[in-house]
């Protein structure tokens, strides 16, 4: 399906446009160009694995328009001097069906190298676990400040560059063999001296995508297909310890207890309230990032909040509209903090529900007290058992 250049033609761009729309409605491409940042979605199940969309920071940073892109794939951002190694790390990843961050230098349309943080992940069917989608956010990396080099005498050395072959190499992804992102040219083979991208760079590209999977997940159930970042999987998933499972279960609050150091965030832990105000069985959610909860009315401007004080490692306490497993809406009054362990690292993050709905008896507190509660009781539980090493089972 990739084209040379230029606008993809009329039924091309239709079946493009439906990649998205027939799977999270017809709004969500005004909802994607609203968001900030520089992505793309390719979709793995056509012919080509293409671009089905390309963002406005997508045309600022490359200054290849959507129109250039869409139907094309990936690989026409990479140039001579793209590593190799780089390459094969992601296509290994889109294979494998995992989020993967990688330095990576690209080439803008007119032919300049520039490095950029390349964030790439897939969007999974909530239910059957199959791709959709991936995501690529590309974020810029700055050049590191130059130091001033000690005479030197001797003649520069020039490194020979030669030309790279053009490889055609197809990706067995999804229900259809897309292709890699392999494709090399001859563009700009200056590239200069390899960029490292800093910690604010990767919190940023897992915002954006954070983002987007936000956006998709709610269209995507108007369409009743939902969508996520992760296989909604306990497999893989560090089983909490007897001990914090015990302690953690006299709270009796509706919390749950995401792990930040995994890929997507997931939760590992759910107290029976939780269960008992969302629907959800504990092996539902076990595995899943908390945008299960999300939908059509949830603001995205409260979960950019959420996220940036997640990246800041500070509390927050928003309100917010949630769904239940049978779809059902409720005003949640929603507090999300990091817990810590002995060492003083965050270990989980811990996120307490309220439903505003209903009339609750707090014996005189207030609602925030009684979130505030929840926090302290599981910061004794995770700091206690932290500090012997009972966090996690033996075996792990």
């Amino acid at each position: 399906m990739e084209s040379s250049g230029g606008a993809p033609p009329a039924e091309e761009r239709r079946l493009l446009a439906a990649s998205l729309t027939a799977r999270y409605s017809d709004w969500v491409l005004e909802e994607l160009d609203e968001l900030p940042g520089s992505f793309l979605l390719t979709d793995p199940a056509m012919s080509g694995h293409p671009i089905v969309y390309a963002s406005r920071g997508l045309a600022s940073l490359t200054g290849y328009r959507p129109r250039d892109v869409l139907g094309r794939n990936a690989r026409l951002f990479q140039g001579a001097a793209t590593d190799r190694a780089a390459v094969a790390g992601v296509r290994d990843a889109v294979r494998c069906q995992r989020a993967h961050q990688v330095a990576i230098l690209n080439y803008r349309r007119d032919g300049a190298p520039h490095w950029v943080l390349l964030h790439v992940a897939p969007v999974f069917h909530a239910h059957d676990g199959r791709v959709l989608h991936f995501l690529a956010v590309q974020v810029p990396i700055a050049a590191a400040p130059r130091r001033r080099a000690a005479p030197c005498r001797r003649p520069p050395v020039f490194a020979a560059c030669r030309e790279e072959a053009r490889v055609e190499e197809e990706l067995p992804c999804a229900s259809h063999a897309g292709e890699a992102f392999v494709d090399i040219d001859k563009r700009g083979l200056e590239a200069g001296e390899p960029r490292v991208a800093s910690g604010c760079d990767k919190e940023k590209a897992l915002s954006t995508a954070n983002s987007i999977f936000s956006a998709l997940n709610r269209y995507s159930k108007l369409t009743g297909l939902v969508v996520c970042g992760k296989r909604c999987d306990s497999a893989g998933i560090p089983a909490l310890s007897s001990s914090l499972n015990l302690s953690l279960g006299r709270i009796k609050q509706s919390f749950v207890l995401t792990d930040r150091h995994l890929p997507d965030m997931p939760v590992v832990y759910a107290s029976d309230a939780f269960l008992s105000l969302t629907g959800y069985s504990r092996e539902e959610i076990l595995g899943c990032n908390c945008r299960f909860l999300n939908g059509p009315g949830t603001s995205l401007e409260v979960l950019e909040e959420i996220n940036r004080n997640i990246c800041c490692e500070q509390a927050c306490t928003v309100h917010l509209l949630n769904y239940r497993k049978d779809g059902l809406a409720f005003p949640d009054l929603l507090h999300v903090s990091p817990i810590r362990n002995a060492s003083g690292k965050v270990a989980f993050h811990v996120w307490v529900h309220l439903d505003e709905s209903i009339k609750h008896d707090f014996n005189g507190l207030s609602p925030e007290v009684w979130q505030l509660g929840a926090v302290g009781a599981v910061r004794v539980a995770v700091r206690s058992l932290s500090a012997s090493g009972s966090l996690l089972r033996p075996s792990q």
